[in-house]
């Protein structure tokens, strides 16, 4: 919006040039968004509590201290994330992008699954919400959707290839069965993310984290030379995309402002399902899928502890962890709260160091 009206006027007044830049704008992005949630969240979150009369409901098998301190929270805070990112995208990023549009597209459709879920949760007053078949169901539906249309916008030549970090030469052409690796991405990042968030600031931080780094890679991506000096695929008009992880950014630090211990909010499925949808995104169109994998390793070790317990417990009857997700298994190993989350914060952060040093080492 603001970004068509300065550029309209660009050639009267010179100085509103620096608005073509995406890295001004996304500087801009990210102090938009985060004011949004900061002047707005209080309202917003007062508004979610008037409705929520016992809050988010929580897990009776978890740990004793959740049911006393964390009962009575709110949940659904993900929507304060969203109207954010949803602002600050529209202010600044150019939306003719086809990749800014499936983005919001991204955004909204697995937010909306988030929040129905949240929706049912509040009104039974059960942990319970959406099956998880019916879940993943609608989730795959989406992807695909998402997939095919990114594929139209990607050069053909890359568009079914995987390019991994450190392996210069060895690429992987899926051919038609992309959908299915890509379906994988976006709908394991989603639920990988829902799965980390069980602590006060666990999911948002490495959030961030892993939204910054694609800032850069987006960028590198999307300009002709710095992408053929890091040997990194040019994905024409992707680097716009860093506006809207700007507005992530952004949005993600403003929520923790609210989300610290003891948090006022929970972001519930709604934030969390639709943040990691779009990290599953921005991984495909950018076709660092595997550095995505790298940067997110953080959820990818907590849905892994998930998919472990089960897989033990259905087979010999034994549990591996005392409780998965692996957050809980350290809280009852006597670990404090805080000591996870800022633990497993510095670990994302690792994660993240880690895949930037993949755009180097090719």
């Amino acid at each position: 919006m603001l970004y068509f009206f300065f550029k309209h006027f660009v050639s009267e007044l010179s100085v509103l040039n620096v608005f073509k830049y995406i890295t001004f704008r996304t500087g801009l992005s990210i102090v938009t968004s985060l004011s949004f949630v900061l002047i707005f969240g209080e309202q917003l979150i007062s508004k979610l509590k008037s409705f929520q009369k016992n809050g988010q409901p929580i897990r009776d098998d978890g740990p004793l201290s959740h049911v006393i301190k964390k009962s009575g929270t709110p949940t659904m805070g993900g929507l304060v994330i969203i109207l954010s990112i949803l602002f600050s995208t529209i202010l600044w990023a150019d939306l003719r992008n086809k990749f800014i549009l499936i983005l919001l597209f991204s955004l909204l459709s697995f937010g909306a699954i988030g929040f129905y879920d949240d929706y049912l949760k509040v009104i039974k007053n059960n942990s319970k919400g959406i099956s998880a078949k019916l879940k993943i169901f609608f989730q795959i539906i989406l992807s695909f959707i998402i997939i095919y249309f990114i594929t139209l916008k990607i050069d053909q030549d890359i568009s079914y290839k995987v390019y991994f970090p450190f392996l210069k030469n060895f690429i992987l052409d899926f051919g038609i069965f992309y959908f299915i690796f890509g379906l994988i991405v976006i709908v394991g990042t989603s639920n990988s993310v829902n799965l980390t968030d069980g602590l006060d600031g666990l999911a948002i931080v490495p959030t961030i984290f892993v939204a910054s780094t694609f800032i850069l890679i987006s960028y590198i991506s999307g300009n002709i030379i710095f992408s053929k000096y890091l040997t990194i695929n040019y994905v024409k008009n992707s680097g716009e995309i860093c506006i809207f992880l700007g507005s992530m950014v952004g949005a993600g630090l403003g929520f923790l402002w609210f989300n610290c211990p003891p948090a006022k909010v929970f972001m519930g499925d709604t934030g969390s399902l639709s943040l990691g949808a779009v990290l599953g995104v921005v991984g495909i169109i950018t076709k660092q899928e595997i550095v995505l994998a790298v940067v997110s390793g953080l959820f990818i070790l907590e849905s892994m502890s998930v998919i472990i317990q089960v897989i033990s417990f259905k087979l010999t009857k034994k549990r591996i962890f005392q409780m998965a997700p692996l957050h809980h298994h350290f809280e009852k190993k006597g670990w404090s709260e805080s000591t996870v989350v800022i633990r497993f914060w510095i670990i994302a952060l690792l994660f993240s160091l880690i895949g930037l040093v993949s755009l180097k080492l090719r």
